[in-house]
Formats: structure tokens, C-alpha cells, sequence
């Protein structure tokens, strides 16, 4: 037998407007039937396309280290014009790591607005283009 992942939880200080925050960024939904709202203290949002999920889970004193994070493709477009959405959005810059491996290499690690890492990678269709 094997397991395979339900879906990722991210601990938080605010599920809703963290959810609300991912949805934006990710464009997932709500899942359906199961609306968040304002208050709610475990926050599920999902991919309509492949179903993957995300849990934002209200805990006391969620941690300042954090031992996991998401890394980020663009489903159209390149992951520069990608990096400038996500700015819009509001996420803090980490650290630009674009061109480490020569020109067209990367990827940027950025925080969400409870200080969790993700890192916008280049789409699949600028790692098949070399």
C-alpha cells in the first residue's frame, strides 16, 4: 500500500483572510457546498481543475519557522509576468534566485501575508524551451 497527499494544510493566524488571499493567487474556489466565511477557524479552498486542496488552519501560536513550502508554476504565460501578479497581490519578496543556473534559470521565493514561503518557478513551457 502507499498513501498519497489528501491535501496541504498550512497553519495560520487567519484561516479566511488567508484562504481568501491563496484563492486569489492560485485562482481556486471554495469548495463546493462548503463555503468559508469571516470567523471560520479551518478554511478549505481547492484547484477546479486537478482538485488538489488547501487547508488554512487556525492554531494558537502558529510557528515563525516554517518547514515546508510551495513551489509555484505559471499555467500560462512566464514566470516573470507570474512574479508581477504576485507582487500586485501583495507578497513580500524573500529572495531572487532568477538566473542562478545562467540565463532563463530560477525562481523567486516570495512570503504570503502571514510570512509562509512559496517560490514562482519558470512555467513548463520555458523549462521545455530550454
Amino acid at each position: 500500500m502507499t498513501c498519497y497527499v489528501s491535501h496541504t494544510t498550512i497553519n495560520c493566524a487567519n484561516a479566511y483572510e488567508l484562504s481568501e488571499w491563496w484563492k486569489r493567487l492560485l485562482d481556486y474556489t471554495d469548495v463546493p457546498g462548503d463555503p468559508n466565511g469571516p470567523g471560520h477557524d479551518h478554511c478549505m479552498i481547492v484547484d477546479p481543475g486537478t482538485g488538489h486542496r488547501m487547508l488554512f488552519l487556525e492554531v494558537e501560536d502558529p510557528s515563525p519557522t516554517r518547514q515546508i513550502h510551495l513551489d509555484l508554476r505559471p499555467r500560462g504565460g512566464t514566470r516573470d509576468a507570474e512574479i508581477e501578479r504576485v507582487r500586485a497581490l501583495g507578497a513580500a519578496e524573500v529572495a531572487d534566485h532568477r538566473g542562478i543556473y545562467g540565463p532563463g534559470s530560477g525562481w523567486v521565493v516570495f512570503s504570503d501575508p502571514e510570512g509562509n514561503l512559496f517560490c514562482v518557478l519558470r512555467s513548463d513551457a520555458e523549462v521545455e524551451a530550454g
